[in-house]
C-alpha cells in the first residue's frame, strides 16, 4: 500500500505562482509514475500533468502547457508542480496520483483517472482575479 499526501495549496492572485508537492510513502520501492489531476466545483476530475519515474517523459494538459512544470525527487518519493501565470480557471482541488496502471503510456490512457492506483486527499488552489 502507498500513502499519498499533497501540500502547498493556498490562495494566490491571478498571474502569480504557487508550488504544490506530493509525497508518497509506504511501498515505494517500485518505480511509480506520478501525476496531478484537478477538480473544480461542479466539474469532473481532469488530468493536469504526469511524469514517469525516470523523469524523462512528461505529459501536460493543453490548458497548462507553458505555465506548469512537473518535477520529481525520487530519493524523497516526492513530485512537485510549479504553477506560474495562474488564472482563475486554475482554481480547483489538486489531487496527486501515483502508480499508472495502463497498458501503454499513450495520452488516452495517461489522462484517464481510472488508470491510476493511489490518490491523495487533495490540496485546494484558489486563484483570485
Amino acid at each position: 500500500q502507498v500513502q499519498v499526501v499533497e501540500s502547498g495549496g493556498g490562495l494566490v492572485q491571478a498571474g502569480g505562482s504557487l508550488r504544490i508537492s506530493c509525497a508518497a510513502s509506504g511501498r515505494t520501492s517500485d518505480r511509480y509514475s506520478m501525476g496531478w489531476f484537478r477538480q473544480a466545483p461542479g466539474k469532473e476530475r481532469e488530468f493536469v500533468v504526469a511524469i514517469k519515474w525516470s523523469g524523462e517523459d512528461t505529459w501536460y494538459a493543453d490548458s497548462v502547457k507553458g505555465r506548469f512544470t512537473i518535477s520529481r525527487d525520487n530519493p524523497e518519493n516526492t513530485v512537485y508542480l510549479q504553477m506560474n501565470s495562474l488564472k482563475s480557471e486554475d482554481t480547483a482541488v489538486y489531487y496527486c496520483a501515483v502508480d499508472f496502471t495502463g497498458s501503454t503510456y499513450r495520452d488516452v490512457q495517461v489522462t484517464d483517472k481510472a488508470k491510476w492506483r493511489y490518490w491523495g486527499q487533495g490540496t485546494q488552489v484558489t486563484v483570485s482575479s
